[in-house]
């Protein structure tokens, strides 16, 4: 089993790597995908072999043959059904970003409280009232769920959606959730990343941006 470490960041290179392939080119070296990254080649080097997969000496990694490792190796096969819980401001926001996206990962459903919200489409998306979580989760198959309700709410909505049988939860309230083991839980503060990016932004004397492609060739 890899380290969430590495996870992130195959995710964050194939990120990448489909931003170069957007720009044409066709192969890339460890040292310029380390310098996007913000890691160093041999990380890189070290985290394709987790991967099984070589490069050329000469040409680098092929750009679509890595894609393609690193979506085998984190993806399901069949895809992944994903319920979003909370359809406010942050929540259709999320749904806006995967409306249309032919991904393995998909949001399927959606919940609210709200009856001005709920049994309609939002963004592509049904949005059903929260006491029928259960039930949808169990007829679409979703393992995966994602909160973005007031930290008040977290806690129930966490466990509705472990009886539903989620497997993975993705956290947007400032709330520690308390799930089962066999939950892995992944937990995002938008107003902590904020506050870490506003200080270092404020106390940082020289600025600190990622190397272009052609800069990291140096």
């Amino acid at each position: 089993m890899p380290s969430e470490k590495t996870v992130e960041r195959l995710s964050l290179y194939r990120y990448l790597l489909y931003g170069i392939l957007a720009d044409g080119e066709r192969n890339v070296f460890s040292h310029e995908l380390a310098g996007m990254a913000a890691v160093s080649p041999a990380q890189v080097r070290q985290d394709m072999m987790v991967l099984g997969y070589s490069g050329s000496p000469n040409q680098g990694y092929e750009v679509g043959k890595l894609i393609a490792s690193i979506t085998e190796f984190l993806d399901d096969a069949h895809g992944r059904n994903m319920a979003l819980v909370g359809v406010g401001n942050l929540g259709r926001a999320i749904l806006s970003n995967f409306a249309g996206q032919r991904s393995r990962l998909q949001i399927v459903a959606a919940f609210d409280v709200d009856w001005q919200i709920v049994n309609r489409m939002v963004h592509g998306c049904w949005c059903y009232p929260l006491d029928k979580l259960s039930g949808v989760m169990r007829d679409q198959d979703i393992t995966v769920g994602i909160i973005c309700v007031p930290p008040a709410a977290a806690q129930e909505v966490a466990d509705a959606l472990c009886e539903g049988g989620v497997r993975g939860i993705l956290n947007f309230a400032p709330y520690r959730l308390q799930v089962p083991d066999h939950v892995y839980v992944s937990n995002l503060n938008i107003t902590v990343a904020l506050e870490k990016v506003a200080y270092f932004a404020h106390h940082s004397p020289v600025r600190l941006e990622t190397p272009s492609r052609e800069e990291a060739k140096v």
